[in-house]
């Protein structure tokens, strides 16, 4: 009966005890209660102690959490809708505040941080026209939401980190007038290249046609200059074969010129005393 009484007490003392440990793991945060009031939140991972029946204990997932944000419409600055799918990266920080603001409700947390990054990117998307929101600023604008959502999630006891945008997409009734808009930027830009293209074309033309004028009349003088140069040589080449005997080179012209006339015609009209004939009526 006594060893009975003894291995109650024992399983009594023991169960006393574990009631009095509980363990944080590190993927977790807890919170300590003393009678339904918070008194303490900063525990380690490891082994901890508590009072049995006064005290109680709260454990929350401390890894990142995810949450996935139904697409929304936000107008641009051109006062255009455009719908952004998005999510958000967060993580308990304070779990004292976490508890006390939401409850510790990941539910309640995910909607709290909704209305923040819908507000934060309200707030971005109404400085920027479209080109700028697909284009250029996107991860200026993540950077901003980021930095503005951490302040108003700190008060939730909840870090933000990273606000991430899959896409951004027109509605339908503004992505038929965006495509119009950017065709006729296209077309204004393809006419612009093809000015320009016919503008140099007339250029080369020109200047080619200016070339070959410049190349003729050089090759026209240069022509003409030996021309002359050889009508000269010519000249002199008879002016000197003239000098030389007068007599003979007057005789060799007149039979040239027998030659021509008469291959040219068989009959002929002439005074048969005049010069033309002197060989002839010499030979007479």
């Amino acid at each position: 009966m006594t060893q009975n009484k003894i291995l109650i007490g024992l399983g009594a003392l023991l169960l006393v005890g574990m009631m009095c440990v509980f363990t944080v793991n590190q993927t977790e945060k807890a919170i300590k209660f003393r009678l339904g009031e918070i008194v303490k939140d900063d525990y380690e991972p490891g082994l901890h102690f508590k009072l049995p029946f006064i005290n109680n204990i709260k454990k929350f997932d401390a890894r990142i959490q995810t949450m996935d944000a139904k697409p929304e419409r936000f107008l641009t600055a051109e006062k255009k809708n455009v719908i952004v799918d998005s999510f958000v990266k967060w993580r308990i920080d304070n779990v004292a505040a976490f508890y006390t603001t939401v409850a510790g409700d990941k539910v309640q947390a995910n909607l709290r941080l909704d209305q923040i990054i819908k507000d934060a990117f309200r707030s971005e998307f109404s400085k920027r026209n479209i080109r700028q929101l697909v284009s250029t600023d996107r991860n200026a604008i993540r950077e901003i939401l980021i930095k503005s959502a951490k302040i108003v999630a700190a008060n939730f006891g909840i870090e933000i980190i990273d606000v991430q945008v899959m896409r951004i997409d027109l509605p339908p009734e503004v992505s038929s007038s965006v495509y119009r808009r950017m065709e006729a930027e296209r077309e204004r830009v393809a006419r612009e290249f093809r000015s320009q293209g016919a503008e140099a074309a007339e250029r080369i033309r020109a200047d080619a046609d200016r070339q070959r004028v410049v190349t003729l009349a050089n090759a026209f003088r240069d022509a003409e200059k030996l021309r002359g140069e050889g009508d000269a040589t010519s000249a002199e080449i008879y002016a000197n074969a003239y000098g030389a005997d007068t007599e003979f080179f007057t005789f060799y012209r007149s039979l040239n010129a027998y030659k021509k006339t008469f291959s040219n015609s068989s009959m002929m009209v002439l005074d048969p005393d005049s010069d033309f004939f002197q060989y002839f009526n010499k030979q007479k």
